[in-house]
């Protein structure tokens, strides 16, 4: 979702690995990451190097290219975790639809706060700042692309049909969509001192009503429908 999961917080992992290795590894990555999220906001994308995030985060430019193969991925530092977080959300919900089961992932982040839905100053500072690099919004549509396609790939094993099942593509596209427009809404609404999560409910709603028209009579939307 390029605006509601891929957006860099200091909120660490919701999933810290084991181990005490394993977590100062994950607390240096997300230190570095950190860094040059700040470094990228304050003086735009483009005008950052490899280098200089190095010697702000206090290790070597080698040691950035260990956690990071470009510096895109520093920005968007979080589309595992997203990954992750989908693929476990469906999977604790099989017994409804796709569609509902989806729904329910989306209420409960929205319930929980959770901080790859939150929206507050430094996420529209972060979105400002991907606006203004056309590397950052080609990377972020990417990102979102890939999302959709482990949605559509979730729905469709859930239900026993092909991964490249048609249906579950098109149901994927307009509940990522959706959700796309939905954080959009809450960023403009942030300004304003508006409810963002208020804000966001209608279209996230309308986007899931546009779904279970399309898709009506498939075991997409109708637990009757379902093998």
């Amino acid at each position: 979702m390029l605006h509601s999961v891929y957006f860099s917080t200091s909120d660490p992992p919701m999933h810290p690995p084991p181990g005490r290795r394993e977590q100062r590894k994950a607390e240096t990555r997300q230190a570095i990451s950190d860094v040059a999220t700040r470094l990228i906001i304050d003086r735009g994308f483009e005008a950052v190097s490899m280098s200089e995030i190095a010697d702000a985060a206090g290790v070597s430019r080698k040691t950035v290219f260990n956690y990071f193969a470009s510096k895109e991925q520093l920005v968007f530092d979080r589309d595992e975790e997203a990954r992750q977080l989908l693929r476990e959300g469906m999977a604790a919900r099989t017994s409804m639809t796709p569609l509902a089961a989806f729904q329910g992932l989306v209420r409960e982040l929205l319930d929980t706060g959770h901080p790859l839905l939150r929206i507050n100053a430094g996420a529209a500072s972060f979105w400002k700042t991907v606006a203004q690099s056309t590397v950052l919004v080609a990377h972020a549509r990417q990102l979102q692309a890939q999302l959709t396609d482990d949605l559509a790939q979730l729905m469709a094993a859930s239900v026993g049909r092909p991964a490249d099942d048609a249906e579950a593509r098109l149901g994927a596209s307009m509940l990522m969509a959706s959700m796309v427009a939905a954080y959009e809404q809450g960023l403009r609404a942030l300004p304003c001192g508006d409810d963002r999560r208020q804000a966001m409910l209608p279209l996230i709603v309308r986007g899931a009503t546009g779904v279970l028209v399309a898709l009506a009579g498939t075991p997409y939307t109708d637990p009757t429908a379902r093998p």
